[in-house]
């Protein structure tokens, strides 16, 4: 064994250790001098549980076969701090997020519940893009509520091909907002500003509900009722604070007057 196995097992044990346990464990770690028989069976009996007298073992064995005389409260840092880069880490973690079906292998979200989870997490902004929208009352009654306790929301939204967007008809995915008109802020990427060197129109086409650059949804589904239902799509939950910050800026610059290629639109 290594110093570097040394670390990974501390990290590994340090993952998997619930924090009651963690914290009993570096109480007994720092009153110990060295690794021997009475202090693995001091862990073992600071708090039982599952697996936890084949971690101590772990431990001690590697405590001191392979770091002999590292204080045992150096030990217990040493714990404490991977226990916390793993759950800075997890905290992190991007999820997978479905809609239509799923495999019972692979555990996901459904993409339903998890637009209304970040649109409920907001308290002080929300970004909502979408290429299509429609048949989704329960996202704009939850938009709706957001707005009114205080949530700054802004619509980025495609418009119809008679007023510049792609979408087919005579309305764009503005439409199944109207309920929020006094209440948020409309954009729309205007002809003037789509610049394309071929013939077809470039669309607006992301799908995102980002809540105070903290979550973020990103997603192949359309805020329709069978994008978040029906429909075989797929995405992913952002936690990580600096992306998602980083993704809604990219949306801010996009929205300077005169500057980004989207209009306010009411």
């Amino acid at each position: 064994m290594s110093h570097q196995a040394f670390a990974e097992i501390v990290a590994d044990i340090a993952a998997d250790l619930p924090d009651g346990h963690l914290a009993a464990w570096c109480n007994v770690l720092s009153n110990a001098d060295a690794g021997n028989e009475a202090v693995e069976a001091a862990l073992i009996d600071a708090r039982p549980g599952y697996a936890i007298a084949t971690h101590a073992r772990r431990l001690v064995t590697a405590w001191r076969t392979e770091a002999f005389g590292l204080p045992g409260a150096a030990l217990a840092l040493a714990l404490r701090t991977a226990a916390l880069v793993h759950r800075q880490a997890v905290a992190h973690r991007a999820e997978l997020v479905v809609s239509g079906p799923i495999s019972a292998a692979v555990p996901v979200r459904l993409t339903s519940s998890v637009v209304i989870e970040v649109i409920r997490a907001a308290r002080a902004s929300l970004l909502v893009v979408s290429f299509a929208a429609y048949g989704v009352p329960e996202v704009v009654a939850e938009l709706v509520a957001a707005a009114s306790r205080g949530v700054q929301v802004d619509l980025v939204l495609e418009s119809s091909a008679e007023d510049g967007g792609t979408l087919r008809g005579s309305s764009g995915a503005s439409a199944a907002f109207r309920k929020l008109d006094s209440q948020a802020t409309f954009w729309h990427w205007p002809a003037r500003t789509r610049f394309s060197a071929g013939a077809s129109r470039p669309a607006m086409h992301a799908k995102i509900v980002a809540a105070d650059s903290a979550t973020a949804l990103v997603s192949s589904s359309n805020l329709t009722d069978r994008g978040l239902s029906d429909n075989l799509e797929v995405g992913v939950v952002l936690h990580d604070p600096e992306v998602v910050r980083r993704l809604v800026q990219h949306f801010a610059t996009l929205m300077i007057p005169r500057i980004g290629p989207l209009r306010r639109l009411r």
